[in-house]
């Protein structure tokens, strides 16, 4: 199973890029993977959507940020979307309680990665690489580039 993280998943909505294609050549490459994402990144993008609605000054740029978060739903619904559960909760629980500098959001990330027994796609290493036991790599860098 592999899980891609918010960040990734909006790499992947961009749809261009140098970043990007290397991203897509990745995931094409796994093709026989069952990819998932979580209801947190489900949570991390709705809350960014209606906060740039809820700021926007314009007609224009409420209703783009309309139609992104209509597209966004849609994409979601696609997706096999994992929960933040009780089993989740006690790992987070102990990630926690063990002071890794991570964020709250991305513990949970973690959390259901390490329940699920995973691989995380994030570009956010360098606070993932903290979790104990959590497998997680950078798939926009080319491969022979990778720390």
């Amino acid at each position: 199973m592999i899980i891609l993280d918010t960040d990734i998943i909006s790499l992947l909505d961009q749809q261009s890029g140098t970043t990007y294609e290397l991203l897509a050549d990745r995931v094409a490459s796994h093709a026989d993977e069952r990819f998932c994402v979580t209801i947190v990144s489900v949570e991390e993008q709705m809350r960014g959507w209606l906060s740039y609605i809820a700021a926007s000054r314009t007609m224009a740029r409420q209703i783009e940020g309309y139609v992104r978060l209509h597209r966004m739903m849609h994409w979601y619904e696609r997706q096999e979307v994992l929960d933040f559960d009780s089993t989740a909760a006690q790992i987070f629980s102990q990630l926690k309680s063990s002071r890794i500098k991570c964020g709250a959001m991305d513990l949970k990330i973690a959390s259901i990665a390490l329940q699920h027994d995973a691989l995380l796609i994030s570009r956010n290493l360098k606070d993932f690489r903290r979790v104990p036991n959590l497998k997680v790599e950078d798939w926009t860098v080319p491969q022979g580039d990778r720390p």
